[in-house]
């Protein structure tokens, strides 16, 4: 983690580890814009790098498709797999992504911090709400049954703003385009 960064924020980098030829893992890896790459890498040594991350502290992620990729995903914290991958990669991962591309990862990210985003939201309004009610009331500012009715309507609110859309209605319509592709 850089000094710089706030407390808040985690570093994350993106390492890719390959089989093929370094010729090919430094191309794949410049074009996709990765931190790190490794190439001509054996299965077990692509479990190693992420049995070595995690004791360093890391959280690993690892996505892969094929038999080689399995002990590697077996040993992260979260697996994904591709569903067109290997039947023991698909296995033996958390979490077995649909699409043929690592592009919906992208978009369950994003679906994922904007979940994130309302849960800190709402619950920072349901502390201040309720501890004003409390305090309100506890001065005798607030009846008994104000407060239980404010409360009631803003769980309510809280409840009805939680069933909005999580992603802004652009994103939503080249999803629902990229799936009527598939």
């Amino acid at each position: 983690r850089s000094p710089s960064r706030g407390l808040g924020d985690v570093y994350k980098r993106q390492v890719m580890m390959t089989g093929d030829s370094d010729r090919t893992a430094a191309a794949i890896a410049r074009q996709v814009g990765i931190d790190q790459y490794f190439s001509e890498v054996l299965p077990e040594d692509k479990a190693e790098y992420v049995q070595k991350a995690k004791a360093e502290g890391h959280t690993v992620v690892m996505i892969g498709d094929g038999i080689n990729d399995s002990p590697a995903l077996s040993a992260a914290d979260v697996g994904i797999a591709i569903n067109s991958g290997a039947a023991i990669a698909r296995e033996i991962a958390d979490i077995t992504i649909k699409a043929d591309s690592l592009e919906e990862l992208v978009q369950l990210k994003s679906i994922a911090n904007a979940m994130q985003r309302r849960v800190a939201s709402n619950y920072r309004f349901v502390l201040s709400f309720n501890s004003a009610l409390i305090i309100l009331g506890a001065l005798g500012i607030l009846q008994p049954a104000t407060s239980a009715m404010l409360h009631n309507l803003s769980t309510i609110g809280i409840s009805l703003k939680s069933m909005t859309n999580l992603l802004p209605e652009k994103t939503q319509i080249q999803l629902q385009q990229e799936n009527t592709k598939a």
